[in-house]
């Protein structure tokens, strides 16, 4: 009898271990990273990218958006998204010391929180950091996306005015100035 039990338990949890180890080899938001090399300045992103799968993602809480307005968002998927700079920069127009940061959000309609804390090794990152961690918040205007963009995407763009972070999904960007 107590064989048998000893057998089912090792069963399960050989069953766990696998299925664990394939969530991690093969995640359903694959993580992803974003980088800008220029002048002297290195810019690193890692985050995870989640799928819209026609689902709604930013809007109210009440229809049911995946990621609702006002509400803490980690900016991605699986852990937090973590920004990390070799230099000092103005982040959106604020002093930003060289340092690795967790970045997260606070979607609205037409514009969006974005927070830079200490704490940047947070695994699954479901709860809002703790305020005195927050080195950094601002706020940047929303803009249109066309076409839609089925995987949250993360990317470093430059031009005359200087670097920008961009932050796309679904039908929506956000683009923060870096100098």
């Amino acid at each position: 009898m107590i064989k048998n039990i000893l057998k089912i338990i090792a069963g399960l949890l050989i069953v766990a271990v696998v299925y664990i180890a394939y969530l991690i080899l093969f995640p359903v938001s694959p993580k992803g990273e974003a980088s800008f090399e220029a002048d002297g300045i290195s810019l690193q992103v890692e985050y995870h990218r989640p799928f819209k799968k026609d689902r709604l993602i930013f809007g109210e809480e009440k229809d049911g958006a995946l990621v609702p307005y006002g509400k803490y968002w980690r900016t991605g998927a699986n852990a937090n998204t973590t920004f990390e700079t070799n230099k000092d920069i103005l982040f959106s127009s604020q002093k930003l010391a060289a340092g690795k940061y967790g970045l997260y959000t606070f979607p609205y309609e037409n514009n969006w929180t974005i927070a830079l804390t200490t704490k940047n090794d947070v695994f699954f990152a479901v709860y809002q950091p703790d305020p005195k961690t927050t080195v950094l918040k601002t706020s940047v205007e929303t803009q249109e996306l066309e076409p839609e963009l089925e995987q949250f995407t993360i990317d470093f763009d430059q031009d005359s005015t200087g670097i920008s972070l961009k932050l796309m999904w679904d039908k929506t960007f956000v683009s923060i100035p870096i100098n």
